[in-house]
Order: C-alpha cells, then sequence, then structure tokens
C-alpha cells in the first residue's frame, strides 16, 4: 500500500499548511478520496466531521466493521462521513480487511496445535508479519438492519 502525507484540514493555506499538527499519514487511496473535501458548517453542527487519528485513537465509538461480509459501517455522524468521503467500502479495502481476519483466525486456531517447533515459529513470525502490513483490526459489530456494502467480497 502507498502511503503519502496528507494536509487533514485542506481548507488551511499559507504556512500553517504545513504545521506538524496538520499532517498525517495515508494511504494514496485515502488521500485521493479526501482531496480537498471537508464538511460544511451546517454538517459541521451536526456533528459531521472527519476522524483525527491523532487524538481518536479508537475508533470503536465511530466505526465498526461487520464480522462476516468486513464492511465497514458508522454509528455516528462523523462515522459516517468519514467512511462515506473516503470510500472505506472500496472493494479492495473490504478484500484487504478480510484477510487479514483469515490471517489472524490462522495465528489463533495454529498457536494451539503446536507447542515450539522450529518451523511452526518461523511461520508464525511470517505470518505475523504479514498481517502488522494489512488494515488494523476494526471493532466488530453487527450493521444496521438495512447495511449493504458496496465492497462485499468472498470470505476465505
Amino acid at each position: 500500500m502507498l502511503m503519502e502525507i496528507d494536509h487533514f484540514d485542506p481548507r488551511i493555506r499559507g504556512r500553517n499548511r504545513h504545521q506538524y499538527q496538520n499532517l498525517f499519514l495515508s494511504s494514496r487511496f485515502c488521500n485521493a478520496r479526501k482531496h480537498e473535501n471537508w464538511p460544511e458548517p451546517a454538517e459541521v453542527a451536526n456533528g459531521v466531521r472527519f476522524l483525527n487519528c491523532c487524538e481518536e485513537f479508537d475508533y470503536g465509538k465511530h466505526i465498526f466493521e461487520d464480522e462476516k461480509t468486513h464492511c465497514v459501517f458508522g454509528v455516528t455522524p462523523a462515522g459516517k462521513y468519514h467512511i462515506r468521503i473516503l470510500d472505506l467500502n472500496a472493494p479492495h479495502l473490504v478484500k484487504e480487511r478480510a484477510e487479514r481476519a483469515h490471517y489472524r483466525r490462522l495465528l489463533y486456531e495454529a498457536r494451539k496445535l503446536v507447542k515450539q517447533p522450529e518451523a511452526a515459529v518461523m511461520a508464525f513470525r511470517v505470518l505475523k508479519e504479514q498481517v502488522n502490513y494489512l488494515i488494523p483490526e476494526i471493532a466488530y459489530a453487527t450493521p444496521p438492519v438495512g447495511f449493504q456494502c458496496p465492497g462485499a467480497v468472498r470470505r476465505f
């Protein structure tokens, strides 16, 4: 996944635009989707905003993942806006979350079966490294009635 620097608040102009607190690491996909988008004042008054990863370490208040489809859904205006604007249910992101869940299940099951053979320990390390490169785990929850994920993919 290609990473870029995103200007969190694209409305800031001049030298302040490049202040440290306005610079975030972002995937190329999310950075392009966000571009110059920012909620209108009327939306902000209703709780619509982008989530700030430097201030909100747990998106679990706003965004959850469906354990079956690996689509994400928002439960707050901020979470819904963040998902919609950044297209967090794009097929490639849903697929990556499904892969992450699959690898985590494999690691969990394999730990129960293997005691300490050298080859298994090495395999665990490699698998764990791979999981760490994928989308971080998002808290699971049951999506609201009627929720449909445009990026849903087959489960492993």
